[in-house]
């Protein structure tokens, strides 16, 4: 399974750094034919997707690879730091389309007049607009369906790429259809399409920093262990919960009080018992420690 999992991960990966090569490419050569700087821009962001592409799967074969004695828990939180960096790279992408736009309005506020872009740029835009979109529906479905959040990163990363050339698109096409006084929509939506695109660097930034801080599992998670805790009526009580998760791995300790009569043998098969239903529940690769006590009611 884990290596069906990397090997889905790798495909698509692949699959958008071909694509990214070829439209960073078509978008630079439509930027200088059409005299669209935005344009260029526009393809330079598409090369940070290679970066993301580079990351995910150089990150995403170690993460993969089995437990060894510095790394008892195996080497998930890999996956969660690629998560983080790509979230970074996108924020840092939205800033420098943000920096741009802005020095930009601030020219043409001063006098200074924008070249009028050509319709190859224009049609680049929306070319790009469609691939990226429909990269970023493929890597999102992938990442669901192998619960990896680095690749659902990178598929934002891909959709980051479409909202840019959208803002381009916009800008290109008030300058084409609209005079030379609307130029300056270019600028402005690259500018507002800046802020959506840290804003969505942040939301994926979030739940990876909590994972590499060692945050606890997320409520609901957390009210399904106990349910599966206390399903056996053996078990007397519980505490000492603990719960993080390494990568795709969930991975939980907790002390479980039995009855003092019961033998070393029966106290045994509660814990395998509680622990395979638990692995049935979160998957097979579920890390459970736990702690058997003597129940206080015996005492």
């Amino acid at each position: 399974m884990a290596q069906i999992r990397t090997q889905k991960a790798q495909q698509v990966t692949i699959i958008g750094a071909i694509i990214n090569i070829i439209l960073s490419a078509c978008k630079i050569f439509a930027g200088v034919i059409g005299k669209s700087s935005a344009m260029i821009a526009d393809g330079i962001h598409s090369l940070s997707d290679l970066i993301t592409d580079v990351i995910v799967i150089v990150f995403f074969r170690i993460s993969d690879a089995e437990k060894d004695e510095n790394h008892p828990y195996g080497h998930g939180k890999f996956e969660t730091f690629s998560t983080f960096l790509i979230s970074l790279i996108l924020f840092c992408v939205g800033l420098g389309i943000f920096y741009g736009g802005t020095s930009t309005i601030i020219s043409v506020i001063r006098g200074e007049i924008l070249p009028k872009p050509g319709m190859i740029a224009f049609w680049a835009a929306l070319v790009s607009i469609f691939c990226k979109e429909g990269l970023f529906q493929y890597t999102k479905i992938v990442g669901q369906r192998i619960n990896s959040q680095a690749i659902i990163a990178n598929a934002w990363h891909h959709r980051s790429d479409a909202f840019s050339s959208i803002g381009v698109a916009i800008g290109i096409a008030g300058a084409i259809f609209l005079g030379d006084k609307w130029v300056i929509l270019d600028p402005i939506a690259g500018v507002i399409v800046s802020f959506f695109i840290m804003k969505t660097a942040i939301g994926l930034s979030l739940p990876s920093i909590q994972e590499l801080m060692e945050s606890s599992l997320p409520k609901e998670i957390v009210k399904k262990i106990e349910a599966l805790i206390m399903e056996d009526i053996e078990i007397k009580s519980f505490h000492k919960l603990r719960s993080r998760k390494i990568g795709e791995v969930f991975v939980i300790d907790v002390h479980i009080q039995l009855d003092n009569s019961i033998s070393l043998v029966q106290a045994h098969n509660i814990s395998g018992a509680l622990s395979q239903r638990i692995r049935e529940t979160f998957g097979g690769k579920t890390q459970i420690n736990v702690h058997m006590e003597p129940s206080d009611e015996n005492k």
